[in-house]
This record gives C-alpha cells, sequence and structure tokens, in this order.
C-alpha cells in the first residue's frame, strides 16, 4: 500500500470512527438534538428503541473498525455502517429533509465506501489455497 492510500485510509478511518462515535452516543443517551437524535428520529417515524440499538451498533463497529485483526468482523462493520447510512440518507430523503440536513449521513455514507475499499490487505478477508485450487467457472 501506498504512501498516499495509507494517508488517506488513516483519514477516512478516523473521521469515520468520530463521526459513528459521536451518532451513536447521541443515539444511545436519547439527546434530543443533534444528527440521529430523539427529535429527528421521531420526524422520521422510528421508535425511540431503535435510537438506543443503532447506537450500540455504531460504537461496536468503531471498535471493530479500529483494533488490529478481525478482518471478517471487520467487514460486518464496514456492511452495518453501510446499511445504517444508507437508510438514513433514504429516510431523510423520503422524509423530505433539505440537503443540509442530509449531508451528515451522505459524508458518513461516503466515509465508509472509502474506507472500506481503500483498506489494507491486513484488513481484508484473505481467500485461501481453498478457495484459490478450485476450478475458475
Amino acid at each position: 500500500m501506498s504512501k498516499r492510500n495509507k494517508i488517506i485510509y488513516w483519514v477516512t478511518t478516523i473521521w469515520l470512527a468520530l463521526g459513528m462515535f459521536s451518532t451513536g452516543m447521541v443515539q444511545l443517551t436519547q439527546a434530543k438534538d443533534g444528527p440521529g437524535g430523539a427529535v429527528s428520529m421521531a420526524h422520521l417515524g422510528y421508535p425511540p428503541y431503535l435510537s438506543i440499538l443503532l447506537g450500540i451498533y455504531k460504537l461496536l463497529g468503531v471498535i471493530v473498525v479500529l483494533v488490529p485483526g478481525f478482518p471478517l468482523l471487520k467487514e460486518w462493520a464496514y456492511a452495518g455502517f453501510f446499511f445504517i447510512m444508507s437508510g438514513a440518507v433514504f429516510s431523510h430523503i423520503a422524509s423530505g429533509y433539505a440537503i443540509q440536513e442530509i449531508f451528515p449521513a451522505l459524508l458518513l455514507l461516503l466515509l465508509t465506501v472509502i474506507s472500506w475499499y481503500i483498506r489494507p490487505a491486513n484488513k481484508r478477508i484473505m481467500k485461501t489455497k481453498l478457495y484459490a485450487s478450485e476450478p475458475k467457472s
């Protein structure tokens, strides 16, 4: 991995982790204001308990993405972040939010995709020899 890609990976991953941690804490504590806060979730039509669940998932995902090792769990964390943030973007659009209110979710979605795409080889699921020896279809 080139130095440029390492820098891009760590900048996007740190920003992603900070964004997911902060919104996860807002949701977990049931704070009224802020992205993903209780007022926003209620306006979107979601029940209060969903915020707590999303907050827990976001915090666990941040830990998995930042801790070395566990490539399979990292894949799950990135997939979870993608599902959560794409759902947030769609929910905001469907509820008629203005673009400036959709931007935080869109930014976290973009950071998720970039961080996942550019991650180093040691953070990817490696193919074993079992798969390498199978004939190509």
